[in-house]
């Protein structure tokens, strides 16, 4: 059978005018752009990290540079009548991490200084906010155009030092002094657009910014970034039928096995399903569905804020929030929620209109994987990289039926990991099998509910359902005994699945399983 030659897919690539000058396949998102500069002139929006900002903001400077020649086929070329060209700065604040004051203000000041050389400005003010006034004016003065200011990743600078109560501060001003004059610059401007990923205080860096309009939750915007489902099953519907082919799966299949790794995000709601671009992209390119988004990165201001909340892994999304809280300051956060939304790692489930509350949860398998990835090394130290080998093992077995094989697995290398303070509490062995299970890619919960008290852990997998009860410093005998005192499967009687039941003892001195015991019923 011949193969049908596909356009190169976009993967990493985040300029507009190289996608449509080496013909590769675009998501047309020009009509969110004509409804953007249409409705404010000043306009922020909130995404994850590798979403499609970067691109949305090289589509938004090829509009305004006037080349219309790169829009041929797409929705705005059916629209605009004048390609009027106006001068575009725009600053990638991407790089500008992990940096003291100093280093900051330098990184700020070589960012000016390339457009200082375009403009003919040769002896620059002193300081970043004076230089930045005197370009708009220049830019302004020798075109006789109004100028576009677009900034990417605001908030890149700041996000790593978010934790630290003495860095914050002094980085937050730099940056609050920088954007200073996009507000006293008006007369200026044509169109202002900043992206990131989190929303600092109305008290530090939009008290500068406070004319800003925030698109981040607006229904008509909800598919600006990402890629919807109905984008991809109309724009990438022969790529989904290469990958089906290559791993010989049906086309239905395919697309279920893409919603489940990298579908589930809402900005809004009611809101249309919303895929990860880059793992998708990534996926359909590769033929190959692997966790993509967090193997390039797992940002250390997460790990470090998830440690400062106390989160146990657990308790990441399964809440339910009202809408003041994606805008918290992130400074001042009292949770880690906004963060984690604000962020990718939970996104919106459902919305109740009575309480006005939205509801959370993790996206996708992909997020709910690497999460548990990132976390492991709380559970493990320095033996994580062993514990993600000892975490296959674990699933192969269990993939075969072998339970006592799985269970051999883990005590024997809990064994090999040094001492831990928590050890000593029946929470730390809960967390810790829920991390793992949870890498396994199966359903699991922890404090399940039944009308006669709690199962410690619950996992469904494909071939059954399975209780856990976790004792410690007891015996398997016990955490048995109690399963079956309190009759916790007849809960679960109708899920159409074996249920299995588990009572494991740990042993506080080994730091190990001391004991387990398995009965299956029918």
């Amino acid at each position: 059978m011949e193969t049908k030659q596909l356009k190169r897919l976009p993967v990493g690539i985040q300029t507009f005018s190289n996608i449509v000058e080496d013909d590769m396949l675009y998501i047309d998102k020009t009509e969110y752009i004509w409804n953007m500069i249409h409705l404010s002139k000043y306009i922020f929006l909130s995404r994850p990290r590798r979403f499609g900002k970067s691109l949305l903001l090289s589509t938004l400077q090829a509009y305004y540079e006037g080349r219309k020649d790169l829009f041929k086929g797409l929705f705005i070329e059916t629209v605009e009548k004048e390609w009027t060209e106006h001068p575009v700065l725009r600053f990638d604040m991407s790089m500008g991490k992990h940096m003291e004051k100093d280093q900051l203000e330098r990184y700020l000041g070589n960012r000016l200084a390339v457009y200082e050389e375009r403009y003919g400005i040769t002896q620059p003010a002193t300081d970043n906010n004076d230089r930045f006034t005197a370009l708009i004016q220049a830019a302004y003065e020798q075109t006789g155009k109004k100028v576009v200011i677009l900034i990417d990743e605001y908030d890149a600078p700041l996000l790593d030092v978010v934790h630290e109560k003495e860095t914050l501060p002094v980085l937050r001003n730099v940056m609050r002094n920088f954007y200073s004059p996009l507000k006293a610059s008006d007369p200026y401007l044509e169109f202002v657009f900043l992206t990131g990923i989190t929303k600092f205080s109305q008290l530090s860096i939009f008290s500068e910014l406070n004319n800003l309009m925030n698109i981040s939750m607006d229904e008509e915007y909800a598919a600006v970034c990402g890629i919807s489902k109905e984008e991809m099953l109309t724009q990438a519907h022969d790529y989904i039928e290469r990958l089906a082919q290559k791993n010989k799966w049906t086309y239905e299949e395919t697309v279920s096995l893409l919603a489940q790794q990298y579908d589930g995000y809402h900005f809004t709601w009611p809101s249309p399903d919303i895929f990860n671009p880059f793992s998708l992209l990534n996926a359909l390119a590769r033929n190959r569905i692997e966790n993509y988004w967090f193997a390039s990165g797992t940002p250390t201001y997460l790990i470090e804020m998830l440690r400062k909340f106390n989160i146990v892994p657990s308790r990441i999304g399964c809440g339910s929030v009202q809408a003041k809280s994606f805008d918290a300051p992130t400074e001042n956060m009292k949770n880690i929620t906004p963060l984690l939304y604000q962020s990718g790692y939970i996104t919106i489930k459902g919305y109740n209109p009575v309480s006005k509350n939205y509801k959370l949860d993790i996206p996708n398998n992909e997020i709910q994987a690497g999460l548990m990835e990132s976390l492991l090394p709380n559970y493990v130290h320095e033996y994580a990289d062993e514990g993600s080998s000892m975490v296959g093992d674990m699933y192969e077995a269990l993939y075969n039926d072998d339970l006592d094989g799985m269970f051999r697995l883990l005590q024997a290398y809990l064994l090999t990991v040094p001492y831990c303070d928590n050890a000593n509490s029946e929470g730390h062995y809960q967390q810790m099998l829920y991390v793992i299970f949870s890498l396994f890619g199966r359903y699991v919960d922890v404090e399940v509910h039944t009308p006669t008290g709690r199962v410690d852990i619950v996992m469904k997998t494909a071939k059954a359902l399975y209780l856990f009860e976790l004792k410690l410093n007891k015996s398997a005998e016990t955490a048995m005994k109690q399963i079956d005192l309190k009759d916790y499967a007849s809960k679960f009687s109708l899920c159409g699945l074996p249920i299995v039941k588990v009572g494991i003892n740990f042993d506080p001195d080994r730091r190990t399983i001391g004991d387990w015991k398995i009965n299956q019923t029918e």
